[in-house]
């Protein structure tokens, strides 16, 4: 008994030692917030550097983004770094047919649509209408309503229709719809794919909070389970990479559907 209260108040001691300090250092916890800051905005600044030196203005997708601002739709699209990297995907596999699942204003479809070759085509998945409206016309100002097709509704239920229907194969399916739902898209999506195809999944890593398993947040759960999901299946050879930039920090998931049933886990390096 002697020795708990002898523990008890070592652990007060310890508490009140630290609060004196930090009540003394005032300025620390300004500090590691204008640190985080500063971070954020660092981030911010390479890729604007890296937008305005890599890449030629383009009206078509700056039209875009303020047809979407303009519309009240959330700023949420990938950014112009990420656009292109999702464009040089399509390039690199030699992509013919495309799927999005979430169209959002189509700033992304246009990226990746601007990949397809002349015949080339690209299915975008949108569950709200008015988002669709949006995205029908940045679509058409991009001279892109030939290549894309957009279906509005649910995107379970559209993809659940076009598995029924024998909707072919796509080479490359961008899952960037609502989080909660990750796992049910990854199931259809696995339903459209053929060994070869590149499975790309956005906003996975949700500031860091994917690595917590004791979050509530229906966005990481839903993460979570798609991640889970991509290990257990033997189709499958995943990887994921963290981001930052100005959309803050998050990531993608990626995975490729492999030529053989089964081993996909392994390689053979």
């Amino acid at each position: 008994m002697v020795s708990l209260n002898k523990d008890i108040c070592k652990d007060t001691c310890l508490y009140r030692h630290r609060s004196r300090r930090f009540a003394a250092d005032s300025s620390f916890l300004t500090r590691l917030f204008t640190i985080e800051r500063m971070t954020d905005q660092r981030w911010t600044d390479v890729d604007r550097y890296l937008h305005t030196t890599l890449f030629a203005p383009d009206a078509v997708l700056e039209a875009t983004l303020e047809a979407n601002a303009a519309a009240g739709l959330p700023a949420i699209d990938v950014t112009a770094t990420q656009g292109r990297f999702l464009q040089l995907l399509v390039r690199i596999i030699g992509a013919r047919r495309v799927l999005e699942i979430g169209t959002l204003g189509a700033y992304s479809t246009i990226w990746m649509a601007r990949a397809l070759p002349a015949d080339g085509t690209l299915i975008t998945l949108e569950f709200d209408p008015h988002h669709a409206a949006v995205a029908r016309a940045n679509l058409a100002r991009a001279g892109l309503s030939k290549t894309v097709e957009l279906r509005l509704g649910p995107a379970a239920d559209s993809l659940e229709r076009m598995v029924l229907e024998g909707e072919a194969p796509f080479d490359l399916i961008f899952i960037d719809a609502d989080k909660p739902n990750n796992a049910v898209y990854l199931a259809w999506a696995m339903k459209l794919a053929h060994p070869g195809t590149l499975l790309i999944c956005d906003n996975v890593v949700r500031d860091g909070e994917v690595a917590n398993p004791e979050s509530t947040d229906r966005n990481v759960i839903g993460t979570r389970t798609m991640f889970a999901e991509m290990a257990a299946d033997p189709r499958l050879i995943p990887t994921a990479l963290q981001t930052v930039g100005a959309k803050g920090y998050d990531g993608f998931a990626i995975a490729l559907v492999a030529d053989v049933a089964g081993g996909a886990q392994g390689t053979s390096d």
